[in-house]
């Protein structure tokens, strides 16, 4: 007779401790961050980094789960699931971001940064703070900035030493209207194709080339169909990390300071990855038989430098790009 009430005792501890156990479960926050690049990239090794430091400050409370590759869509799709909150997070160029907030196309202006710890000291400061928040009106917050490096263009079938040698070719550009008036302005026809549809569209000759950086050129496999690289770097068109503002009115306010601490760290971590890549890429893609060209820059540099001098009428932008020369 005095089994029962010693059974009830065990199954009632026993219910108790699954509930305490669910309850702990349901403590733990996850973050889904998509983007287009493989897993070998720089920059999904520093979003790699991030996750691990958020985990480690929340102590596995706040959890991000990476989708590469665009497993999820398009650098513009998952923006737009950012906004209406069916995805958290994303890494997207700011080039793309410009049609979201419009402000940060600055970034994408040719020879806007006078060389990379220019680039750095703007983005680290409060002009890149401030360009950080423009996509919150849009529901969309940026979190930090990625180094994606300069980018320069690769051809086909004629290499490129002068902006002359531009006339006349189709160049893939991404959807920016920064990025299609500065390949007007150097002679060609820009040609919007999206990342995961350019190797193809290479191969095919719906373009004659494209423009980017070392690392993407080569993690991209796009040096097997271009075998001409010339390292003019007419943008140093940075990587923005955001978040969706649904998911971050969602964390608590010591939550979004684990996520932006660690964001700001994966920075730090991802500049030394990329410089480590680039001098990589440019080997490799030598090896595979592409010339590597070094132009006089001041050439480009003075074909675009209309692009910058377009802005006066539009007094927010102008000032931002003075606002931008004028660090020291």
């Amino acid at each position: 007779m005095q089994i029962r009430p010693i059974l009830l005792f065990f199954l009632t501890a026993l219910c108790l401790a699954a509930l305490s156990s669910c309850g702990k479960i349901s403590k733990t926050k996850y973050l889904k961050l998509a983007h287009g690049l493989d897993n070998t990239h720089p920059v999904h090794k520093g979003m790699e980094f991030m996750a691990e430091r958020v985990s480690e400050k929340s102590g596995g409370r706040l959890q991000i789960e990476i989708y590469p590759s665009q497993q999820l869509g398009t650098e513009r799709q998952c923006l737009e699931l950012l906004q209406i909150g069916s995805l958290a997070m994303t890494k997207v160029s700011a080039a793309v971001m410009e049609n979201f907030a419009p402000n940060i196309q600055v970034l994408s202006l040719p020879y806007i940064f006078r060389d990379k710890e220019h680039g750095y000291k703007v983005l680290d400061g409060e002009v890149g703070k401030k360009l950080l928040l423009q996509g919150e009106k849009y529901w969309l917050r940026g979190l930090a900035y990625f180094d994606a490096g300069q980018r320069s263009f690769y051809t086909k079938d004629r290499p490129v030493y002068t902006p002359k040698d531009l006339e006349g070719l189709k160049i893939r550009v991404q959807e920016s209207v920064t990025a299609i008036n500065l390949v007007r302005a150097l002679g060609a026809a820009p040609t919007p194709i999206s990342w995961g549809e350019l190797y193809t569209a290479l191969q095919q000759g719906v373009v004659d080339g494209a423009e980017n950086n070392p690392p993407s050129f080569y993690t991209s496999r796009h040096y097997e169909v271009c075998k001409f690289y010339t390292l003019n770097e007419h943008t140093a068109v940075p990587d923005m990390l955001a978040i969706g503002t649904v998911a971050w009115n969602r964390l608590t306010p010591q939550e979004q300071g684990w996520l932006q601490e660690a964001a700001f760290e994966a920075t730090l971590y991802q500049r030394k990855l990329w410089a480590e890549a680039e001098t990589h890429a440019l080997e490799e893609v030598q090896k595979a038989g592409v010339e590597i060209i070094y132009p006089d820059k001041s050439l480009f540099a003075e074909k675009t430098k209309g692009i910058l001098e377009s802005y006066r009428d539009k007094p927010e932008m102008y000032q931002l790009i003075q606002e931008i020369q004028a660090v020291e």
